[in-house]
């Protein structure tokens, strides 16, 4: 790799020199963002990982630079980690190096990437190469991808490559700017019918293959060969996925199916960890229709021994190769997103209906119902939402809603001793124009239940300066304590805590800085539909993100 890093840089920048000097017609762009955490110990919370112990202070940062030129694009992006908690929340991280290289050019119809890319097909129940900084993961793919438009409406794309590296929890091996032995490959096309003024139809459809490198059989045999005759099974090297899917759009409806068929590979049950062999599917389908001050959208999902990673030996948010979004409600309020569902790989079926009525200019109505079981009928999840949004005047907007969920810790968290969470929380915002440029927001929720943690009140004031500043502070309080024994919330003080989080914002042309004192209740935390289990936070965080 380090060969790549000393003729990538030359290569840019020589490039960027020779353009510049034969043609001004060029354009270099890219963007910045780094994340700093100071940690301030607090054992009443269990912030008291090893960053609160050695380290005390933490930095991530990304830089990505991109350079088109004559039908070229040419991209690179440094990552650096320093003592991060990102790869592994209870321990320190520190690695840097070139995180993400491509090489585009079309020709024609036709559109060639070599290095890095991002792409998913479909859904991306099949495939999705993708990152999220916010919870350090990067699933991006190292090989070449070929992109051809038959026409406006049929385009065809396939691809050959590695995934991106990753830190192993098991090993501490690294391998995070590299790739895995694994190869991926895959095609995948889409095309849309006209027929009608409103009246439309999508189909798509590919397949992807994992194969798996000679190392990871041979200790897959091994393990295999340790278990009893009854549970043995002949691990296959090569896995396939195929996928389906359309989009029929018709006046004020739309109807859209998926469904993924995967072969025969050896997967890991994240409970017991035993290995055993299955195939499996995801079947996908949603109804929605729209009118003037209408939506009505219902959608179910049934997952079955789907898991397809890099290798089995890749747990958590490891090696991912496949992508299962959840059809639940996407909250966004402190209290109101603390039990988020992720969908389980082994097994799940799940519905969900949403319904925005706005029976005036003034009121809107958002009423949203999920539910989640296992296979076996095991009762996962399940939440009622329903808020409305009244605007008083032009200056004032209030919304005052209320959520219900059931959560299973249990399986959720991988807490075997946790009870069943069920909560009722009512909530509130109200925001109101000081002047065109200046506003305030308010927000409270109330979180009642009698497992984990407890109950909770979240109150938080926003003032916000058009177009440069923001500011915030807010207190999360855990106003009735419950610690269950034999479960990580035991570790937490007994008492009435406060979990304050002042904030501040400037944004000057591109770049924003933030800045962000903090007490952060240890739990599931999810961004883009991605989920995993973090500790708690104490301390201050400080922010930048710049384009240029």
């Amino acid at each position: 790799m380090k060969k790549t890093y000393s003729l990538l840089f030359p290569l840019i920048l020589g490039a960027n020199t020779l353009f510049a000097q034969e043609n001004k017609n060029g354009e270099f762009s890219g963007n910045f963002q780094t994340n700093a955490q100071f940690y301030v110990r607090d054992d009443r919370i269990g912030a008291n990982t090893v960053q609160y112990l050695r380290q005390k202070s933490s930095t991530d940062a990304w830089l990505f630079m991109n350079y088109k030129f004559q039908g070229f694009d040419i991209t690179a992006r440094y990552d650096v980690f320093n003592n991060s908690p990102l790869l592994n929340p209870q321990q320190a991280y520190t690695n840097g190096g070139i995180g993400y290289w491509s090489v585009k050019k079309s020709v024609g119809n036709l559109t060639l990437t070599g290095g890095y890319f991002y792409d998913q097909f479909g859904t991306g129940v099949a495939f999705r190469a993708f990152e999220d900084r916010l919870i350090g993961i990067d699933y991006a793919v190292r090989g070449i991808k070929a992109e051809y438009k038959i026409s406006d409406s049929w385009n065809i794309k396939a691809f050959t490559g590695q995934q991106k590296g990753f830190l192993d929890l098991s090993t501490n091996e690294d391998t995070r700017f590299t790739v895995t032995p694994q190869v991926l490959k895959g095609v995948y096309t889409e095309k849309r019918f006209e027929l009608g003024k409103e009246f439309s139809l999508d189909l798509a459809g590919g397949v992807v293959n994992r194969t798996l490198d000679g190392s990871t059989i041979n200790r897959l045999v091994s393990e295999i060969n340790g278990l009893p005759i009854e549970d043995r099974f002949q691990p296959k090297s090569n896995t396939y996925i195929g996928t389906g899917g359309f989009t029929l759009n018709y006046k004020g409806f739309a109807l859209a199916g998926e469904y993924n068929y995967k072969s025969f590979e050896a997967l890991r049950n994240p409970f017991t960890t035993k290995i055993f062999g299955s195939n499996g599917s995801v079947l996908f389908g949603s109804l929605g229709y729209s009118q003037k001050g209408l939506g009505i959208n219902a959608s179910y999902k049934r997952v079955e021994t789907y898991q397809f990673r890099n290798s089995p030996y890749s747990t958590l948010l490891n090696g991912q190769i496949t992508y299962l979004p959840s059809i639940t409600r996407q909250n966004v309020y402190r209290l109101l997103a603390r039990y988020i569902p992720v969908v389980q790989e082994l097994g799940e079926n799940a519905i969900a209906a949403d319904i925005l009525w706005s029976p005036n200019k003034k009121l809107t109505i958002n009423m949203n119902v999920a539910w989640v079981d296992q296979l076996d009928g095991k009762h996962l999840f399940e939440e009622y939402y329903i808020d409305a949004l009244y605007k008083v005047s032009t200056k004032m907007k209030v919304q005052l809603g209320i959520q219900s969920v059931f959560y299973s810790q249990a399986i959720y968290q991988l807490s075997p001793a946790a009870p069943d969470v069920r909560t009722i929380t009512p909530f509130t915002e109200i925001i109101y124009k000081l002047t065109t440029k200046k506003s305030l927001r308010f927000e409270a929720q109330y979180l009642h239940t009698k497992a984990d943690l407890g109950s909770f009140v979240n109150a938080l004031i926003e003032y916000n300066i058009s177009p440069h500043w923001s500011f915030s502070i807010g207190d999360m309080v855990n106003t009735d304590p419950v610690r269950t024994e034999g479960t990580p919330q035991e570790d937490v003080s007994n008492e009435i805590i406060h979990y304050y989080n002042i904030f501040a914002s400037y944004q000057t042309g591109a770049t924003r800085f933030t800045l962000n004192y903090l007490k952060q209740v240890q739990g599931v935390n999810c961004t883009g539909g991605i989920c995993r289990v973090e500790p708690a936070f104490s301390g201050l965080r400080f922010g930048m993100i710049t384009n240029f």
